[in-house]
């Protein structure tokens, strides 16, 4: 799944754009949601036999690099969104910067048919304006110094932390899942490529609760994978 050609990759950038500046999305009527293409659209039900192991010969690596960055927590209508701009990623041998990340409740992605209580979506941009979205579950346990630095800073209580450290936000275990599939949100654009992290991450009830505060139902229905590859990186 290389690179698309630039005009293709500059059209996916405009649609990122604008779905950013989208206010309210009314997940109540999401059959009445249009998109120009709606073959390759996410989330799926990751159905763990089914995927295929990578090629050996293929690069497996996702790593991120200047994880401790200025952020922004922010109600944008339709998520909780953190706008930082300092971390990196290498994606596959491929470079990607981190535009913004935000959260669904409940996971937008399911495991086996298993949801969990929240998902975070780190949206990746290519210099050719290409997308790269990780997804990373979280569930109910120890709670999370990061995920709290993001909700003071969303309430602006004094003395909020103005940092974030992405990698608090992230499981220690990277292998992930990988497919080619669409934005979530309208206009659902394809050509979108999508990294889903099975290992959750653990918050506190509490903190989970603070989150599904703002948004108890933010996440788009399953769509069907249409034979479309699902490959399994590492462990």
């Amino acid at each position: 799944m290389r690179a698309a050609l630039p005009l293709a990759a500059l059209c996916l950038a405009a649609a990122f754009a604008a779905n950013a500046g989208d206010g309210k999305i009314d997940y109540d009527h999401q059959d009445q949601w249009q998109a120009a293409h709606d073959t390759a659209q996410s989330p799926i039900d990751i159905v763990t036999h089914d995927a295929a192991p990578a090629r050996d010969d293929e690069p497996l690596a996702l790593s991120f690099d200047h994880t401790h960055a200025p952020m922004e927590a922010i109600d944008n209508g339709h998520a909780v969104e953190v706008e930082t701009h300092a971390t990196q990623a290498t994606i596959r041998g491929r470079h990607f910067t981190l535009a913004q990340f935000h959260f669904h409740a409940q996971s937008e992605h399911t495991l086996d048919g298993k949801h969990f209580p929240l998902e975070g979506h780190y949206v990746f941009k290519a210099q050719d304006g290409r997308l790269a979205v990780v997804g990373v579950m979280y569930e109910i346990g120890k709670p999370n110094a990061q995920a709290q630095a993001v909700l003071d800073s969303l309430a602006h209580k004094r003395n909020a932390p103005h940092e974030v450290d992405i990698d608090g936000l992230l499981p220690a275990k990277r292998g992930y899942y990988h497919y080619l599939g669409s934005l979530t949100t309208p206009p659902l654009t394809e050509n979108v490529e999508w990294y889903v992290l099975p290992a959750p991450v653990t918050m506190s009830k509490q903190q989970v609760d603070a989150f599904v505060a703002h948004y108890r139902h933010n996440n788009r229905n399953v769509q069907p994978l249409n034979g479309r590859p699902l490959v399994r990186y590492g462990g």
